[in-house]
């Protein structure tokens, strides 16, 4: 999954970012309303967490609502202190798919936001990820190529699944660490170079025709060569 959190309380978000990352889900961190507003309105996410009390001028209901004006269905699940029924009800009439109150079980957080995306399917939320014959449904997280299951490690699901989700496109060293392993490391680190041959063994090695093409100089791309 790819998700959005938008989340002031920093010892909170590390908690959820570093419980969800390590079970191969993509996440995307704002830590005030108005830069939470502006990346749940690009589309790019599979589902939100959302705290309601937030800076920057936009608190969480708000981006709720902006979002739900807008025609953006994309999952909303609101983590929040404010407990009371009466909370959970306004978070909900707002436009809110799920509630889950503070402190909260990490398990019960990414089973809520797998359930939220299952439901969602409907709405044509984007579960599967195609390049060629390589296949990634992003609930099962399971990989094939040509109909072959492909075995991943968290950290190789999560850079494919950042390579499919830019196929055909350019992306460069620095794109992949702040993404995949979102963390500002030095770019001529191997790190990469090391992931990439791994999962290059996997889903080319035996297949053809090769889809991880290594962009001198620059990056990889992930597609099949004109």
């Amino acid at each position: 999954m790819k998700v959005l959190l938008v989340e002031d309380n920093e010892r909170v978000a590390q908690f959820v970012r570093k419980g969800l990352s390590e079970e191969g889900h993509s996440v995307d961190y704002a830590d005030d309303g108005r830069d939470g507003l502006f990346l749940a309105a690009s589309g790019l996410y599979d589902v939100l967490i959302l705290d309601r009390m937030l800076p920057g001028g936009v608190e969480g209901l708000g981006i709720v609502e902006a979002l739900r004006r807008s025609g953006n269905r994309t999952p909303i699940l609101i983590l929040s202190a404010l407990a009371e029924v009466d909370d959970r009800i306004q978070g909900l009439r707002a436009g809110g798919d799920d509630y889950l109150t503070k402190p909260f079980a990490l398990g019960e957080l990414a089973a809520r936001l797998e359930a939220l995306v299952r439901r969602s399917q409907g709405r044509g939320i984007l579960t599967m990820l195609m390049v060629a014959d390589l296949r990634m449904n992003l609930l099962s997280r399971k990989v094939t190529r040509g109909g072959e299951p492909i075995p991943l490690q968290p950290r190789e699901f999560k850079l494919l699944e950042f390579l499919m989700r830019h196929a055909d496109q350019v992306v460069t060293r620095t794109m992949l660490l702040e993404n995949v392993w979102e963390h500002h490391f030095d770019p001529q680190t191997n790190v990469i170079d090391v992931h990439v041959s791994r999962l290059r063994q996997k889903i080319d090695e035996r297949f053809a025709p090769p889809l991880l093409h290594t962009v001198r100089g620059i990056g990889y791309r992930l597609g099949v060569d004109a």
